[in-house]
């Protein structure tokens, strides 16, 4: 997370609506001393043991051998990025720098039994296809009898207990008024303008 306080975002809905709308996720994590990246789509659960993000991997994934006994990770969200010029500022002698919004979270990752895994794959779709309405729902129960479940034959579910959970929403708040509507005007229809606009 960025270390100044002025772009730090603690508050646990606004955490969570980013991830609900952002769930594409970067995990990265050290196995065996070496380091380890996977993408994977997620499913924020609230459990009554705390917050969840439940997610799938590819079985020959790296990460994937090592659920079996567990592993820490963090769990990156990247909802928009831009980089700034510093000829769009009102002020003289600025320097470039990149506004972004991101969201972290970090917790022990353990693997979900296979009816784990179902829920996730049926709650994951139903999420995803919301997003697509008025279009028809896409369902598991559109596959041919047997398919799905030799699917996932392929792939293993996961859980990341979540330990710690913050953003970054840096959006040139620490910029005077002037050099901010001249990001704003120079980035145009870009979704970091969008955001900046408020």
């Amino acid at each position: 997370m960025h270390p100044s306080a002025a772009f730090r975002v603690e508050d646990e809905e606004t955490l969570l609506k980013h991830l609900n709308t952002h769930p594409f996720v970067m995990l990265a994590t050290s196995i065996d001393g070496a380091l380890r990246v996977a993408h994977a789509p997620l499913v924020v659960r609230r459990l009554a043991s705390g917050l969840a993000l439940d997610f799938h991997l590819s079985r020959g994934n790296a990460l994937a051998p090592a659920l079996g006994q567990g592993f820490r990770a963090v769990a990156v969200s990247l909802a928009a990025d831009a980089y700034i010029s510093p000829d769009w500022y009102v002020a003289a002698d600025q320097v470039p720098t990149w506004n972004y919004v991101s969201v972290e979270a970090e917790g022990p990752v353990t693997a979900l039994e296979d009816d784990g895994l179902v829920a996730l794959l049926d709650d994951l779709s139903a999420q995803e296809e919301a997003r697509l309405a008025p279009k028809p729902s896409w369902t598991r129960g559109k596959m041919s009898p047997g398919r799905f479940e030799a699917m996932t034959r392929s792939i293993i579910g996961a859980r990341l207990t979540v330990e710690r959970l913050e953003g970054t929403t840096k959006l040139s708040q620490n910029k005077p008024e002037a050099d901010r509507a001249g990001v704003i005007a120079a980035l145009g229809d870009h979704p970091i303008a969008r955001l900046m606009r408020g």
